[in-house]
């Protein structure tokens, strides 16, 4: 399978980049919708058929909030009850089916004809499980499955990680209507008994090695797992290895990383996204047929020292938008093909980079960053209180993201915290600075290959970059702030952008370059609208485009920042600060932003 061969895939909706298999089964499309205001369907048993009224039709997967899912009830609902009837090829012998949710906001419970098959809480995460019991005792010869999904979503739990969903019936100041439910894909996929899991990879440029680390289910003796790696039709590598348990490590040697003159060719950047596609296959000594699953790729290094941030060893300037990956009709939902099309969107513009705000974005999204050359900063949406129930969640939940993402490489920086959200007593509360720390620190447990940034914004407690927002509205007072090293160190040290200090007491300073995360938010309204949040206004098209190159060429002018992240994208609700209308049109001509965003095309400063 090619790079083409997987775009078609996932430009078809295929949910699971990082581990694809041809051949699957899109659960979405109609579900029947029952409201649980009461909390009374586990006590009558609801999973069961006939006991409950599903009788408003809904499209999975989007959430009932929105006009997408033809439901548009954006009335709190604390719990929803979801059901399908669907027909999937009865497995062979030996085979398994495995039933796959993109992500439920918040708690879910699934039945598989009228039989538990498992929870999960975290609302951004994918999760799944094995149904071949339920399909096989059902008694059914076609395969048949009645799904029913409770999803617990409830509004008013501040110790809940809801990012910038509002806990209010109307949304207000900066947060958005609600996505509760299935909000991401609902799938089904047939595979051998003896398949794959997953898959992670790490390479080593300098010892010319790309190592996968798989889990394998049902593996049994003899068993073997082989792995080869294509450039096109170019084959750089390929190894194999014994299997003695769930889980094997494969080297695979690269002969073409070790000519260094000649391993550019080989490397992710935003300039030349160039990725690799990974086949792995299991296999037997006696012929016997094993699972074949596909992914990707991308050989770069990213790091951050010396004031800069380096990718494959060399500055880059980061050229980064804010983005909320929200839509007027689906809410957290992506439309169709709108994924690609948001990547897209902002390299138009100018940038290199977006930072994805409050959410864990869609899968899809980050394959078409990885192919496309699209760097992202991922942060965890925020809880709303601090408490021993939100810590857990905060960290399940981030830990699950990290081991679902890491191998992309358009990822460049991971974000635990934003702005002290769900710690808001940071700088004086010894549990707060343990829980930002500690996020730092498990992050780089599980990923010691990105910079980490502990709480985005202010009030840092370690991070390997210094991110702070500051929105003010002329380029004269950025320039004063940022334009020389002795006044970013007044406003690192001295003199605050906002009420709250940047770097807290103990904070270890190790040449971490600074990022000016937040900046700019500059609204375009002849007459603005009273319930309209932003930081600033331009009541014309001209006003708007002499803002914007007096705030840029500020920011770009001075040659201590390391990068910049504009607020944002999109106007999103009230939020009406974007350099895009609510249907992506850009407010300016899309060439005129690029010429302000980077000057003459550079990625570089």
């Amino acid at each position: 399978m090619k790079l083409d061969d997987l775009d078609a895939l996932i430009a078809d909706g295929y949910p699971r980049p990082r581990l694809v298999r041809p051949e699957w089964h899109d659960l979405s499309g109609a579900w029947e919708l029952a409201y649980d205001d009461a909390d009374v369907g586990l006590a009558q048993g609801w999973w069961r058929s006939g006991v409950a009224d599903f009788n408003t039709k809904i499209e999975v997967p989007y959430p009932p909030e929105s006009n997408r899912s033809g439901v548009a009830d954006r009335s709190p609902h604390p719990v929803l009850w979801y059901r399908r009837r669907a027909d999937v090829p009865l497995p062979a012998s030996g085979e398994r089916v495995l039933l796959h949710f993109g992500a439920v906001d918040y708690a879910a419970t699934v039945w598989v004809n009228g039989a538990l098959v498992g929870r999960h809480e975290g609302g951004h995460t994918p999760f799944g499980f094995d149904v071949t019991s339920e399909i096989e005792q059902s008694g059914a010869r076609t395969g048949e499955m009645s799904i029913v999904v409770r999803a617990e979503d409830r509004a008013g739990d501040a110790h809940q990680p809801r990012g910038k969903q509002d806990w209010r019936d109307d949304p207000h100041r900066i947060w958005y209507h609600r996505t509760s439910g299935i909000w991401q894909p609902v799938w089904c996929e047939v595979v051998p008994a003896e398949h794959l899991v997953a898959a992670s990879f790490a390479t080593s440029l300098e010892d010319g090695l790309v190592s996968v680390d798989a889990e394998v289910a049902g593996a049994a003796e003899g068993a073997r797992l082989s792995v080869r790696l294509w450039l096109g039709e170019e084959l750089l590598g390929a190894a194999e290895q014994s299997i003695g348990g769930r889980h094997v490590r494969v080297p695979v040697p690269v002969p073409a990383l070790e000519n260094v003159w000649d391993r550019e060719r080989l490397l992710w950047s935003s300039s030349s996204p160039t990725l690799l596609t990974v086949e792995l296959g299991l296999s037997y000594a006696d012929g016997r047929p094993g699972d074949t699953a596909w992914s990707t790729v991308g050989l770069r290094t990213v790091a951050a020292r010396d004031g800069r941030f380096l990718v494959n060893g060399s500055p880059q300037y980061l050229r980064l938008v804010l983005s909320q990956g929200y839509w007027p009709d689906s809410h957290l939902a992506a439309p169709g093909v709108a994924l690609r099309a948001e990547v897209e969107l902002a390299l138009s513009l100018g940038f290199n980079g977006v930072r994805v705000h409050q959410k864990l974005e869609d899968p899809r999204f980050l394959y078409w960053a990885d192919r496309l050359g699209l760097m992202v900063w991922e942060e965890m949406p925020s809880a709303a209180a601090f408490s021993a129930r939100a810590t857990r969640r905060i960290v399940g939940e981030w830990t699950e993201a990290v081991l679902r993402d890491r191998d992309h490489p358009s990822i460049v920086t991971w974000v635990p915290f934003n702005e002290s959200w769900g710690l808001p007593d940071l700088p004086g509360h010894d549990q707060h600075r343990h829980l930002a720390s500690a996020l730092y620190h498990l992050t780089l447990a599980l990923d010691p290959t990105r910079p980490v940034i502990s709480n985005d914004g202010w009030e840092h407690v370690e991070s390997d970059i210094v991110g702070v927002h500051d929105y003010a509205p002329t380029g004269a007072e950025l320039s004063a702030r940022y334009g020389s090293r002795a006044a970013l160190e007044e406003t690192l040290h001295g003199s605050w952008p906002s009420a709250r200090r940047v770097l807290l007491e103990g904070f270890g300073e190790q040449g971490q370059p600074v990022v000016l995360s937040e900046f700019g938010g500059v609204a375009l309204a002849a007459d603005p609208d009273p319930d309209w949040h932003g930081y600033s206004v331009a009541r014309t098209s001209d006003e708007l485009a002499d803002r914007l190159e007096d705030l840029f060429g500020a920011v770009q002018d001075g040659g201590e920042l390391a990068g910049f992240c504009y607020t944002q994208l999109v106007d999103t609700e009230q939020e009406s600060n974007g350099l895009c209308w609510p249907d992506r049109t850009p407010k300016l001509p899309a060439e005129r932003i690029r010429a302000i965003v980077s000057p003459e095309g550079s990625t570089d400063h």
